[in-house]
């Protein structure tokens, strides 16, 4: 009996066995293990799954927050099936595959899933449809088929037979003068004395929440009650928007001239999809990639802003392209390229050409393809710091690679985006003694 009672009392502590990680290996690539926990898995609401992955090197990799290398790193994300969105809620740096090294929670961002990343390898692992779910379908199917068959017979039989049991009223359709519908009503004084007597009317709740809703939020802008010195008090996530201390852009000044190591840019011509996403101008490409430092950065996506969001000693730029990476381990690096009056730029044009006609619409052309290295200036010196996203909630730790040669862009291309987006540029941060590096 005591045998059985300590084999039970170690069953529930959180350590044993049955608590454990079962770790499936998704992806093995050279010089990485892509894993994820099937214990982890947790679907949610609206097609959400939190699950946990991690990838496990096979060289360590030097951490700059405490000296140490890793060779493992662990990642809480929650995956949007429907959208292929990610956002990382917690991240843990280990030496191998027990020694802590690091933990961070994260301020969740949600970022579009990049094919052949390790959030796609999970993402289409936890998000495909288990067999328990195609059961379930299935049966809903059989019910409701069982259902509409009876009702069918009758109706054909008599014209209005009474329906199966289980399913829905059939009405007998009678032609009738055709009347316009009547104007809809907007909700009166009268309308919370009516919530109040049927409370557990939950369309009447809605409709009188529905208008506070509306107007306690406000979505964040460039301007008016949205704008960026108002971030901070949109969203309680934006706080970093008003606190933090590697906000950009900056006005890059006074850096240190030393022999930066090249960026080494893996781009190829590709097909590409744009959007105007009520912010700026987003596109995103097929494969590419930067290496630095040892570290590979896969592109996520490039867009625009007008004025240029950065100065260089002071001087503005008429526009400016951010080409956003982000690691596996999570870090992100923005290459921003200037933009400059000048001649007619084709990689622009080609974007150009395909602009969607409404907002949040996505446009894929067939077959033209672009071609990312080509749009880079010839000269690919730099300046380089530690920053901040430029949009909220401003999450810090952003490698900002700026390269130091604008690229021209025709006047009357400026003034193509110039009609979607006046300004979409936030201001400039301030510094607070930063590092900034530059090539000599």
């Amino acid at each position: 009996m005591r045998l059985i009672a300590v084999a039970v009392l170690i069953a529930a502590l959180p350590w044993s066995a049955s608590a454990a990680p079962v770790w499936q290996t998704v992806s093995a690539e050279p010089g990485k293990r892509i894993e994820l926990d099937r214990t982890s898995i947790k679907r949610e609401e609206g097609g959400k799954v939190l699950a946990t992955g991690r990838i496990v090197l096979e060289r360590e990799i030097p951490d700059p927050k405490t000296g140490s290398g890793y060779r493992v790193i662990e990642a809480t994300t929650r995956y949007d099936c429907a959208s292929r969105n990610a956002a990382t809620i917690r991240r843990v740096f280990k030496k191998n595959e027990t020694d802590l090294l690091r933990d961070e929670e994260q301020k969740p961002t949600d970022l579009p899933v990049r094919r052949g990343t390790l959030d796609d390898k999970v993402l289409r692992e936890v998000c495909r449809p288990g067999k328990d779910d195609i059961k379930a379908v299935a049966e809903k199917a059989g019910e409701a088929a069982s259902q509409l068959k009876p009702a069918n017979e009758g109706l054909v039989k008599t014209g209005a037979a009474k329906p199966a049991k289980g399913a829905a009223p059939l009405k007998t359709v009678v032609k009738t003068e055709e009347r316009p519908l009547p104007a809809r009503k907007e909700p009166s004084a009268a309308v919370p004395s009516v919530a109040n007597k049927a409370g557990s009317d939950w369309r009447a709740r809605e409709a009188l929440a529905e208008p506070a809703q509306r107007h306690a939020h406000i979505h964040w802008a460039y301007e008016g009650e949205g704008g960026p010195e108002n971030w901070h008090r949109l969203d309680p996530k934006n706080t970093l928007c008003a606190t933090g201390l590697r906000q950009s852009p900056i006005d890059i000044r006074e850096g240190i001239k030393v022999d930066l190591e090249s960026i080494r840019f893996d781009y190829k011509p590709s097909s590409f999809r744009i959007v105007d996403n009520g912010h700026t101008v987003q596109v995103s490409l097929g494969d590419g990639r930067i290496s630095l430092t040892g570290k590979t950065y896969d592109l996520i996506q490039l867009h625009f802003h007008r004025p240029a969001e950065e100065r260089i000693n002071g001087r503005g730029f008429d526009m400016v392209a951010h080409l956003v990476h982000r690691a596996d381990d999570g870090q992100l690096a923005v290459v921003a390229v200037l933009l400059e009056k000048g001649t007619e730029n084709p990689f622009i044009q080609t974007l150009w050409n395909y602009l969607p006609l409404e907002k949040n619409a996505v446009v894929s052309p067939p077959n033209p393809a672009i071609d990312l290295d080509a749009f880079l200036p010839a000269a690919r010196d730099y300046y380089t710091y530690m920053g901040s996203l430029t949009t909220p909630p401003c999450t810090e730790g952003v490698l900002w690679l700026v390269l130091r040669q604008p690229v021209q862009v025709s006047p009357e291309q400026i003034g193509i985006f110039s009609r979607l987006y006046r300004n979409n540029a936030r201001p400039i941060q301030a510094a607070f003694g930063r590092l900034v590096k530059e090539n000599r």
